[in-house]
This record gives structure tokens, C-alpha cells and sequence, in this order.
């Protein structure tokens, strides 16, 4: 799964883009309703199953194709005292992020889907814009039960802390127990929901707006261009410093002489 998000020049916000775009439903459509407008339990099960192939795929590609660039980034925000940036092994722990990450970013997009379709019939038009708030902080919770540790063992591979991620997660809950993966748990609920939250709304409300004003269906070119759009303007929201703050927590631990140790 995921980067997935973080904050925000990473593959956590490509990888949500290309997540965003993989999904081709109208957001003011749902799937198909009984007689009593009630949603099928299979047309639920049909829209996760859906966003949950579309959401890894799209995670790991992008993960994959931006791995380096997220590596040069925390290994300047984890630095101390104005080291010199390491450009070597700048796919480290790749293999090990991406069994995270594929999980972490089927699990959000399996989840946003048929919860936005289940809220956005529940809820007045005029309130389309807390469905997808909600779907896409519902989303981002479910997902974080993965995504946090796949970010903790990410950064202290990308910092050089550890060989492997195998050798990360042992000697992680070896020294810090379990609650080691789940480092910087409560900023990720504090910064990463709301971000996903406001990504994902900000990008459904220019597709309703883009295609009531072209009276047609978007292309995917256009998709593509509202994800994008939708994630430099939720960019702008954030700043560096809470990317600085979050590879600090997550990228702190064990230190050199334990591993050793160990």
C-alpha cells in the first residue's frame, strides 16, 4: 500500500492521486439499489473489492517509480548538524515498503469507495462535500493500521538505521515492543486524516463542478489533471516543517550501538 501519503512532496501524495484517478465512478452514482433503495450487500462488496485492486496497484507503481525522491527527502529532513546527504542505496528498503504499501493503499481506496457511495445516498446533495470528507477520513483510518508501521520501518531503512526491513521490524519490537512500528501514531492521525480527507473532497468537488460545466463525462487525461490539482492545493495547506516533525518521530529509535548488540 498508501507513501501513500507526508507532506507533502512524497509518493504518499502521488500515490493518492494516482488513487484518486484509478477510481472512474461519478460521484453522484452508486452502483445499483434494491426496490427499497437500500444498498445490495454485493454492491458493496463490489465497490471495495474494486477500489481495493485499483488502490495497490496504483500504490506500488507509484511508490516504486518515486522511491528515490522520497529517500533524498527524509534523509534531508532526518540530518543532524548539516551532514553531508548520502546519495548511495537510494532504493533501500524498496522491496520491504512496497509489502506495505500495497496493502495500506488497497485497504484505503477498498474502504473510500463504497463508503462514499453509502454516505453521498444518505446524505442531501447539497451535502456531497462531507461525504467525501468523511469517506476519505474513514479511508485513511482503516489504512493506517498499515501505513504507520510501513512508514516507521520505511525512514529508519532510508536513514540507514537498518540493513533489511525484516531486520527492522525484529529489532524494533525487540527493543520498543510492538508499540516501536506504531511510533508517531497520534500526528498521523492528527496531520495525514485530515489531508486525506480534503485531497480526496477537494478532487471529488472539481469533478462535479469540471463535469456540470462540460456537460459530459470527464476523460481520464482530465481525471488524472483535477488529482493532481487537488494535491498541490491540499500541498499548499501543509508545510515542510510537518514533514521535518514526522520523519524525526518516525526516523528515532534504536540507535547504532543497540544494533549492534543485538
Amino acid at each position: 500500500m498508501h507513501a501513500k501519503s507526508s507532506q507533502k512532496d512524497s509518493p504518499a501524495l502521488d500515490a493518492l492521486t494516482l488513487k484518486m484517478h484509478s477510481s472512474q465512478k461519478e460521484p453522484n452514482k452508486v452502483a445499483s439499489f434494491s426496490a427499497g433503495g437500500e444498498n445490495k450487500p454485493s454492491d458493496f462488496l463490489r465497490d471495495f473489492y474494486k477500489g481495493f485492486i485499483a488502490g495497490g496497484f496504483a500504490g506500488v507503481v507509484v511508490e516504486a517509480a518515486l522511491y528515490p525522491i522520497d529517500t533524498i527527502k527524509t534523509r534531508l529532513q532526518a540530518r543532524q548538524g548539516g551532514g553531508k546527504i548520502i546519495l548511495e542505496g537510494l532504493y533501500s528498503g524498496l522491496a520491504g515498503n512496497l509489502a506495505g504499501v500495497l496493502p495500506a493503499s488497497a485497504i484505503f481506496v477498498g474502504v473510500y469507495e463504497p463508503t462514499k457511495q453509502k454516505l453521498l445516498k444518505s446524505f442531501p446533495e447539497n451535502l456531497s462535500a462531507v461525504a467525501h470528507l468523511t469517506a476519505g477520513a474513514i479511508g485513511g483510518a482503516a489504512s493506517s493500521l498499515v501505513r504507520v508501521p510501513t512508514e516507521v520501518v520505511k525512514q529508519r531503512l532510508q536513514t540507514g538505521q537498518f540493513a533489511s526491513a525484516p531486520d527492522a521490524v525484529r529489532l524494533i519490537v525487540a527493543k520498543e515492543g510492538f508499540k516501536g512500528l506504531y511510533v508517531g501514531y497520534g500526528s498521523f492521525l492528527l496531520r495525514d486524516l485530515p489531508f486525506d480527507a480534503i485531497q480526496f473532497c477537494i478532487y471529488e468537488q472539481i469533478r462535479i463542478g469540471y463535469r456540470l460545466a462540460a456537460r459530459r463525462d470527464l476523460n481520464d487525461p482530465e481525471n488524472a489533471i483535477i488529482g493532481a490539482f487537488a494535491g498541490r492545493c491540499n500541498n499548499w495547506s501543509y508545510n515542510y516543517s510537518s514533514g521535518c516533525d514526522k520523519n524525526k518521530i518516525n526516523g528515532s529509535g534504536i540507535s547504532k550501538s543497540v544494533q549492534r548488540d543485538l
